[in-house]
């Protein structure tokens, strides 16, 4: 299995409109990742907190596409703990996925007797700075 990770993707507005599912759907199709679990949190004008799961009608049509099993790693108090750090009249698609293009590559180390010794995230605005550097030079 390949790292997990967990994306918390905020939204202005407290309706789900579906324009994130073809990616992540083509992201699960074509093997980058394995859609784990998707949530939803919707944070009223009042600070009222819906929890939304994939098979709510809302969200049912487009996100049920995307993945077909989930495996319920988020705990209502997970994302009541996201909802927290939510303004008001917002609402945010909470998703798990395994990087199965780890997985794959992982195992393709191990079988040439290699070892993964670093592995470190760079902020996208880090490397559009410095693409941008590489361009004015």
């Amino acid at each position: 299995m390949g790292p997990v990770d967990v994306a918390v993707i905020a939204f202005e507005g407290n309706r789900f409109n579906g324009d994130v599912a073809p990616a992540l759907r083509e992201l699960q199709q074509n093997g980058t990742v394995r859609v784990l679990d998707l949530s939803f949190v919707r944070k009223g004008a009042d600070g009222s907190v819906d929890i939304l799961e994939l098979g709510d009608e809302e969200v049912a049509e487009e996100f049920q596409q995307v993945t077909e099993a989930q495996f319920d790693l988020f705990s209502d108090e997970d994302l009541l703990k996201i909802a927290d750090g939510m303004p008001a009249q917002s609402s945010a698609l909470v998703v798990a996925w395994e990087n199965s293009w780890a997985a794959r590559l992982g195992a393709a180390i191990r079988g040439s007797q290699g070892e993964l010794r670093l592995l470190e995230r760079i902020p996208r605005d880090t490397v559009v700075a410095a693409f941008a550097a590489l361009d004015a030079d």
